[in-house]
């Protein structure tokens, strides 16, 4: 009943979106207008650079405070932490209130990692951007982040219970990111540098 609990909780703080709301702000539906899905960097696309940043605060802090809850809940419960994060990752991917159409899970993943270790959470952030501006682009850093992540958790605690639960994302991460693999082959994926040159970036991949 606890894991049950731990998941539960997890995943309608998942189902809060907020990229969502300020897509429908301005006349958008982020799940099928831009990028098509319901995350930060479409906030960005819809809506601009202060959506971007509030919509990534509030991912990160919803992942942040379901591995908290869950752990302050259930103290007795090893894995409550990972559950109630993971959930919160798979709620904001997979959110029932969106049709199950949500988030690609970065942000969330960061909530996750931020509450286990916040050094740590610096750490893979720093690692995170060395990642995007070597790859040009944004859609390799969370598959990355979602196999390396459960690695450094692994190597430090020897909880192997806990690192299986946080190696669940990868796989619907990986998932969520195999057409803008795709659109890397073909050409057509926009660059991290349409952050500071949208026009450019458009016009490239023949989007303007």
């Amino acid at each position: 009943m606890d894991i049950l609990a731990c998941c539960a909780i997890g995943y309608f703080l998942g189902n809060l979106n907020p990229a969502f709301f300020f897509a429908r702000l301005k006349g958008y539906d982020a799940r099928r207008d831009g990028s098509g899905n319901a995350g930060a960097s479409n906030a960005y696309i819809l809506a601009g650079k202060k959506a971007f940043f509030i919509t990534a605060f509030l991912d990160i802090l919803k992942a942040f405070l379901a591995c908290r809850i869950c752990r302050l809940l259930f103290p007795k419960l090893v894995v409550a932490e990972a559950i109630g994060g993971v959930a919160c990752i798979l709620g904001h991917m997979f959110p029932v209130l969106l049709r199950f159409h949500g988030g690609r899970g970065l942000a969330s993943l960061g909530g996750v990692i931020l509450s286990w270790h916040w050094q740590a959470f610096l750490l893979l952030l720093a690692l995170a951007l060395v990642i995007g501006f070597a790859s040009h682009y944004v859609c390799v850093v969370a598959p990355t982040m979602s196999l390396l992540f459960p690695g450094v958790y692994f190597v430090t605690t020897h909880m192997l219970a806990s690192t299986l639960v946080l190696l669940i994302p990868a796989v619907p991460i990986f998932w969520k990111h195999m057409e803008n693999f795709r659109r890397i082959r073909e050409g057509t994926e926009l660059r991290l540098s349409y952050l500071w040159n949208k026009e450019g970036e458009m016009k490239r991949t023949g989007r303007s």
